[in-house]
């Protein structure tokens, strides 16, 4: 089996807001001398794993990340009877074995601001129960808390020392062996990634316009009820993904059956699933336009290289799928291959096998590359 898989992804957005900088406006990146737009690899590895392919395809082999593990445990203490002083303080001690919890002055602290900015009673009540950063847990690891939680308070007993070791390697949690999942204050149980994804960015010069809008009173409609503004973005982004096949089976503790559904979903989602920022508002939503594969065990490199340059598409129609268009996403495809075969000239095949799906052309299907990447 090829060791590494790389993915290299055209896809064509509409005006959109898919992934917002803190001022709320699309993200940014200078490329070269120009400024492209960009979409965050966190932001499309969270629309990945929290999409409906990977919720039908690998049901229960999905993790949990959150801050929010003690306040569910004291929910289900309390639910069983457990007293709330004694729910509280078992809670605390499962939970603190996935992550630090908020110090004592901060807990304080939190809740007089929570409560001063009008924050609901039960989010404040819970907040000491609280992880200080994400947790990203297996559903073995949430379901042995849970069954803990409710032990506890069956018995009406604190949580013994042995029975706290929840924490374990997840074998079968496929988003955690895909992406990895660091525990700062357990180190031991950090998943090294298996799936490496890049920052998309438009590969010709882009920049963030504004979008000045109002809404009409349907009761009072003269003038606007409302008035406001919004940035937009649109462009063809490329995306790199390097897959090491070997780390996710080794991720899965050997479950080949399972690491291949993990990469069939993968790939489903990385073809289909758009980042689900405004899309109320912009309806952004694109499947991928075109995908080079490649595998092999050399050496994985972005091609990221064949952008630093701003794609500049000379006069005329639409490609017709033969390469020699003059269109946009044909120059985009020229450039691709033509920065793929300069590696190969250079430092030899850069890769053993390579599959490439085209809707303009068009050229292979969706389940022709799952196989090739599975294989």
């Amino acid at each position: 089996m090829s060791r590494f898989v790389q993915l290299h992804v055209l896809t064509h957005y509409p005006p959109s807001n898919l992934n917002r900088d803190d001022t709320g406006r699309p993200k940014t990146a200078l490329v070269g001398d120009a400024l492209r737009l960009r979409i965050s690899s966190q932001s499309q590895k969270r629309a990945w794993r929290t999409s409906d392919v990977f919720e039908t395809a690998l049901a229960g082999h999905i993790g949990t990340r959150t801050k929010e593990l003690g306040p569910e445990l004291y929910k289900a203490m309390t639910a069983a009877g457990a007293p709330d002083k004694d729910a509280r303080a078992w809670a605390r001690a499962i939970a603190e074995k996935f992550g630090k919890l908020k110090a004592e002055k901060k807990e304080k602290a939190d809740k007089a601001d929570k409560a001063e900015k009008g924050a609901d009673k039960a989010d404040v009540a819970y907040t000491d129960l609280q992880i200080e950063q994400l947790a990203h847990i297996s559903p073995q690891e949430w379901e042995a808390a849970m069954t803990l939680a409710r032990a506890c308070a069956e018995r009406k007993s604190a949580p013994q020392a042995d029975e706290l070791s929840l924490l374990t390697q997840p074998r079968s949690a496929v988003d955690i062996a895909m992406f990895g999942r660091m525990l700062a204050d357990a180190p031991q149980f950090n998943v090294e990634a298996a799936i490496q994804v890049s920052h998309a960015f438009t590969v010709h010069k882009a920049q963030v316009e504004d979008d000045f809008f109002s809404a009409v009173d349907d009761i009072n409609p003269r003038g606007a009820g409302h008035i406001d503004e919004r940035g937009y973005g649109a462009g063809l982004y490329y995306l790199y993904v390097c897959i090491d096949r070997e780390l996710l089976k080794t991720n899965l503790g050997g479950d080949e059956a399972l690491a291949a559904k993990g990469l069939a979903a993968l790939v489903e989602a990385i073809t289909k699933v758009s980042p689900t920022g405004m899309q109320n508002s912009f309806a952004s939503r694109a499947y991928a336009g075109y995908v080079l594969a490649e595998k092999g065990a050399q050496q994985p490199r972005s091609l990221s290289q064949a952008f630093v340059d701003p794609v500049r598409p000379g006069a005329g129609g639409d490609d017709d799928g033969s390469g020699g268009g003059t269109g946009m996403v044909a120059a985009a495809k020229r450039a691709l291959k033509k920065r793929q075969d300069g590696f190969d000239r250079v430092y030899g095949a850069c890769a053993d096998a390579r599959y490439e799906l085209d809707v303009e052309a068009p050229q292979g299907s969706l389940s022709e590359l799952i196989a090739f990447v599975q294989g």
